[in-house]
């Protein structure tokens, strides 16, 4: 067997084998196979692509290349989580915490931050005293004792990922789908998960600039998982501005305590959720992947995953007062802001450059051996969509000097755009890519396979995936929830209902909020009708105000929740103005979703524009979408007064 003739057969588009492949790679690892050959062969690559079964076996080559972690003497399903990489990603710090609160085991390698994106090793080390060169042997004892530990990768784990990652860098084939997702997945693998549910970033500040290539790569990685037996999932997120409000090493631990507290920007906090739940559900933890996001969402309300931060950062020899007092955080010197020149909203933040300005500042690396700052680095005050007055502070810039900072908000001029016109809120899921039963079953009849874990492999024709969209749809492609709504409509003979409104289920933007009013259902006071309602508003400045119903003995002295709701968010803001209502969820412990009362229809028609969406639940899920004008279509209004 020779290399040149593996190049040529796949220069001309043909298949190689698995024992093909694993001399490529052994000889290359061995020095047998110079840069030169190894170069032609990844190019070859970059232009015929290669089957899923060549993907996987490449893989797997490179797997075998070094160490291997064995976990199973940690009881349980170990699941791993893994981002393409991003701008102010926290995800690990508060994942790990609320996943192993929950009883899961969470052992994960992790990397150190390169360029524009931030590592999770360089975050943890921002913390006093806290140490991340944990040995095999220390970490399996670290998770068996409190479930959660996070350690740099071993020097010797894929170093065939690592040869050829960087023969690529310089050889202008690093854009090759098979390429990207070997290498993510041969460290994933290595780092003996038996789950992994992967983050895949979309746009401006990821590596995957458009959606199409992204579902790619989230496919390519998904059927790699399964040929090689471990449960995988694929979440596709935008990364079209940062993720959260920090972004910086200190600031980002400082911000990953407050969302475990329950106080955290929202995108962080939905991501986290969306992102735990399929790990929990990889686990078995959950039935469902909203009876797992109830759990996460407990863990963060009663505070048993703050607790486990507290246990992880004490555990690797850092200074676990900073949870309770994140103060004690490194500070940068200097503290300064990027001001808006002018009323209006925002329409971008340039995810990558606005990260490029933090690693000038010391928050990241240009190179593998500089030297990063823990306290530097920027918070958003304002995300897209979000209104600004003029001369009002968007972004928060901490830095060492005060030429640091000045060079910083000269920077920050060409990331930001701020527009007169009102600017819709990116939508964070994207879709969602899993490994579908029925291939996975074709898979292990066609290998001959019987695995006792039950986890199947692909077939060489087949990637073993299933595309679904963050919509849900059933194994007949549609949407099962739309045809719910829409038997709920047919039974209820309302014309309207069916034609205006859609399934709220259909839209995740809703997800968040209708757990709020959940929340705030709870604390409803209802001794009389015994008929709790809970009302959640999302602001246009990223506020969640809630309220519930609270009665009287006389029951026109009563407060709907959706009124509660409002006049809390009046006391705090401007919602007549820039902090206006733009979604509304209302929950009810009733038998199908209800619709407000005229009185609160009229008063949310008072404060919130026509076409403000408004989404409608039970306990049980069922969901309806509607607007105000749908709600209440000639409401009173001002200028009905004036004709008086």
């Amino acid at each position: 067997m020779r290399a040149v003739d593996l190049i040529h057969k796949k220069r001309l588009g043909e298949v190689l084998s698995k024992e093909e492949i694993l001399f490529l790679i052994q000889g290359y690892v061995k020095g047998d196979i110079p840069d030169y050959q190894m170069s032609a062969f990844s190019m070859a690559v970059c232009f015929q692509g290669m089957n899923p079964e060549e993907t996987a076996n490449l893989t797997s080559a490179m797997v075998e290349s070094g160490d291997q972690i064995d976990l199973s003497e940690i009881k349980g399903i170990k699941v791993d989580k893994h981002s393409t990489g991003g701008v102010g990603d926290t995800t690990t710090l508060v994942l790990g915490p609320m996943v192993a609160a929950l009883g899961i085991p969470v052992a994960k390698m992790s990397g150190r931050g390169l360029g524009h994106t931030g590592g999770t090793l360089d975050k943890l080390e921002s913390i006093p005293g806290f140490r991340t060169d944990l040995s095999r042997d220390d970490l399996i004892s670290q998770v068996g004792e409190i479930g959660l530990a996070v350690a740099g990768q071993t020097a010797n784990l894929t170093p065939a990922d690592k040869k050829l990652y960087a023969l690529r860098d310089v050889t202008d084939t690093v854009q090759s789908i098979p390429l990207i997702a070997s290498s993510i997945m041969s460290k994933k693998l290595a780092s003996g998960a038996d789950a992994i549910v992967l983050d895949v970033k979309v746009g401006d500040g990821a590596f995957m600039k458009d959606l199409e290539h992204a579902r790619t790569l989230a496919e390519a990685m998904v059927s790699i998982g399964t040929h090689s037996h471990r449960d995988t999932v694929a979440v596709l997120t935008t990364m079209e501005q940062p993720l959260g409000r920090a972004i910086g090493n200190a600031l980002e631990v400082r911000e990953a305590i407050a969302t475990l507290r329950g106080e955290g920007p929202e995108d962080l906090t939905e991501l986290c959720i969306t992102l735990g739940a399929e790990m929990v559900m990889l686990a078995g933890g959950a039935t469902s992947v909203q009876g797992a996001e109830v759990k996460l969402r407990k863990c963060l309300e009663d505070g048993t995953a703050l607790e486990k931060l507290k246990q992880f950062v004490a555990a690797q020899g850092g200074d676990e007062r900073v949870v309770d007092d994140p103060a004690l955080l490194p500070k940068a010197p200097v503290i300064t802001s990027w001001k808006s020149p002018a009323d209006g909203y925002i329409a971008t933040l340039h995810a990558e450059e606005i990260g490029r300005v933090a690693m000038r500042l010391g928050a990241g690396r240009a190179t593998s051996d500089a030297k990063i700052d823990p306290s530097v680095g920027l918070v958003l005050q304002r995300k897209v969509g979000q209104s600004v007055r003029k001369n009002e502070s968007v972004v928060e810039i901490h830095a060492k000097t005060r030429e640091d900072a000045e060079q910083a908000a000269r920077e920050l001029d060409r990331c930001i755009e701020i527009v007169p016109q009102e600017v819709k809120i990116p939508k964070l899921v994207l879709d969602v890519v899993r490994a579908t039963k029925d291939k996975a079953e074709n898979v292990d009849k066609t290998a001959g396979e019987s695995q006792s874990t039950g986890k199947k492999p692909a077939t060489e024709n087949d990637s073993a995936v299933d595309f679904r969209s963050a919509r849900g749809l059933n194994s007949n492609g549609s949407d099962a929830h739309e045809a719910k709504s829409d038997a709920q409509d047919a039974k209820s003979g309302t014309q309207d209902a069916k034609s205006g409104t859609q399934d709220a289920k259909s839209d995740a933007r809703f997800d968040n909020l209708l757990q709020s009013a959940r929340d705030a259902m709870e604390k409803a006071y209802v001794p009389y009708s015994g008929f709790p309602v809970g009302a959640a508003l999302r602001l246009a400045n990223g506020q969640v105000v809630t309220g519930a119903n609270i009665e009287n003995a006389s029951y026109g002295l009563t407060n709907c929740a959706e009124r509660t709701a409002v006049f809390r968010a009046m006391m705090q803001y401007d919602i007549a103005g820039k902090d206006r209502i733009v979604e509304i969820a209302v929950v009810a412990d009733s038998d199908g979703a209800i619709s407000p009362c005229g009185a609160c229809r009229q008063v949310l028609a008072e404060f919130c524009r026509p076409d403000v969406p408004v989404a409608l639940a039970d306990l049980k899920g069922d969901q309806l979408q509607t607007t105000i004008s749908q709600l209440l279509p000639y409401a009173f209004d001002a200028h009905q007064m004036d004709d008086r």
